[in-house]
Order: structure tokens, then sequence, then C-alpha cells
């Protein structure tokens, strides 16, 4: 399926043995969708300093994306569901890592 505007899409899941085929694919890229996962401890261990949520966006970065949009998903696995609080968390500490 297609976009609509034409395009590649690229999914590059969070699993380490995907990461050449995200370098691959993220240098043809002129934007990007990082999907964080809200659920309780999920969005801690993807952002840790080892974590890969940090690496896609560097990554991405390094390789010339510049646009990038942040979805957050398994809010209804947050603590309590569906709260407003690991949200604004996710959205703050993505925040200030991209303004770095």
């Amino acid at each position: 399926g297609g976009w609509g505007v034409g395009g590649v899409r690229i999914d590059a899941h969070g699993n380490r043995d995907f990461i050449k085929n995200m370098i691959t694919g993220t240098s043809q890229a002129d934007a990007a969708v990082l999907i964080v996962a809200a659920g309780s401890g999920e969005f801690d261990a993807g952002y840790a300093k080892t974590g890969q949520t940090r690496e896609h966006l560097l990554l991405a970065y390094t390789l010339g994306v510049k646009e990038v949009i942040i979805a957050v998903n398994k809010m209804d696995t947050s603590t309590p569901p569906y709260s407003e609080a690991p949200y604004k968390e996710i959205k703050g500490e993505v925040s200030n890592y991209l303004k770095k």
C-alpha cells in the first residue's frame, strides 16, 4: 500500500537484530515516526542510556533525519491506564533529548 504522496515506508522493529535494516532504511528517509511504549517500565527501559529509544533517535539524526514524529502507544498499559502523567513524562523526556 502507498501513502498517497509517494515515498518509502520502513518498519524497523526495536529488536537489536533489525538495527542494520533500521540504518539502511533511515539513511534514505526524510522524516521518521518513532513509536514509544508508555507501558509501565517500557519507556524507562527503552530510554535508559543503553536503551533503543535514544539509540534510534541518535541514529536518525546522524543519518540526516531532521523531522521526527513521536507516537506514544500502549497507553492502556500505563499506570493508571490512559493516565496523562506517563504521556507528559515521555513527551518531556524525548523533547528535551531532541533539543540537544
